[in-house]
């Protein structure tokens, strides 16, 4: 997850427990839409386990993390709890709301995850996609997704905000560009200088400092054309227009799958195996789906669904990864 907000959590984590009453704790802003789970509270209650104390923003008593706990207390009759407080701003208590109930406890369900990574990219549209999908169990697939609904195929902001705390330009080539224009309107500027600027790297600045003294574009022919390709692509998507191959019926697969478990190139090496075996677990599955939606418990349903919902969208990318390799494979051939 970002940096800030793993310092966050871990100021967190060093402050002092103290013991408040319940009464004085708000929980009217909860990340899930559906409120807390009844059937897990009742299981927190009855358990003789300690649990770690609540997570509380000081200034608004708002829990942060904790709610499920909150409630279980609450059904013990206990009158007071354990918390550590937060020191931050109200938006920097909603991050790390996100963040901790992405990764402990009861997963938040993905239509929560969803609303909050769309939360967290109206107010921090510089976050890179996978920033924003540390915090909220998304992929950044997802977030990539949902930010071009928001904004459209150019984003809104020219910079993102990786994990490790660094702006980096969306698009190398503007980047470049300003810098190209900043040398040429002060040569004595530090490269320090130009790179804070125009949102680039100190060796960015410097190579493009080099290109203009040999008096070449200071944007490589090729990055200016892979640039445009990716944001035509960005652009297609946005709009709908990428043609994408209609699945085959299920009648169909078997044969597929049977002539790929013969392909000694696939029998006969690791990923190989690996691969057939996802598959048949895959077969599997297809054929027990029946049996899958009837049978799986009414408490799990919701983290079932979720993983199966996220783990479609990685083999989903891994065959876009898969498909257009061959094109480009087909290209060279040619």
């Amino acid at each position: 997850m970002p940096a800030y907000i793993a310092k966050c959590r871990q100021a967190v984590a060093q402050a002092h427990v103290v013991t408040v009453p319940i009464r004085t704790l708000v929980v009217d802003d909860s990340l899930r839409t559906a409120g807390e789970d009844d059937e897990h509270v009742k299981t927190l209650a009855e358990s003789e386990n300690t649990y770690p104390p609540l997570m509380v923003h000081r200034r608004t008593m708002r829990v942060i993390d904790g709610g499920h706990r909150l409630r279980a207390a609450q059904l013990r009759g206990h009158t007071h709890i354990a918390v550590r407080f937060f020191d931050g701003e109200q938006e920097d208590a909603f991050l790390l709301s996100v963040a901790a109930n992405a990764d402990h406890g009861l997963p938040l369900s993905r239509a929560d995850r969803i609303a909050a990574a769309s939360r967290i990219l109206g107010a921090h549209p510089e976050w890179s996609d996978r920033a924003i999908a540390s915090v909220t169990g998304l992929s950044a697939r997802k977030v990539a997704e949902l930010r071009r609904h928001r904004t459209g195929a150019n984003g809104d902001s020219t910079v993102r905000v990786g994990i490790d705390g660094r702006a980096r330009p969306v698009n190398r080539v503007q980047g470049r560009e300003l810098a190209g224009e900043l040398i040429r309107a002060n040569p004595e500027a530090s490269l320090r200088q130009i790179a804070k600027a125009a949102g680039i790297s100190p060796g960015t600045a410097a190579d493009v400092r080099e290109r203009l003294r040999q008096g070449h574009d200071p944007v490589p022919v090729k990055l200016r054309e892979q640039t445009a390709r990716r944001d035509q692509k960005e652009r297609n998507t946005a709009a709908g227009t990428v043609p994408r191959r209609p699945a085959r019926p299920l009648a169909d697969l078997a044969p597929i799958f049977d002539a790929l478990c013969k392909d000694p190139s696939l029998r006969f090496s690791e990923t190989g195996r690996i691969v057939l075996r996802l598959f048949d677990s895959c077969a599997a599955a297809t054929r027990e789906r029946s049996r899958v939606v009837d049978n799986v418990p009414a408490h799990c349903r919701e983290q079932v669904a979720e993983l199966l919902l996220s783990y479609a969208e990685i083999w989903q990318g891994i065959a876009v990864e898969l498909s257009e390799g061959r094109r480009v494979v087909a290209r060279q051939a040619i």
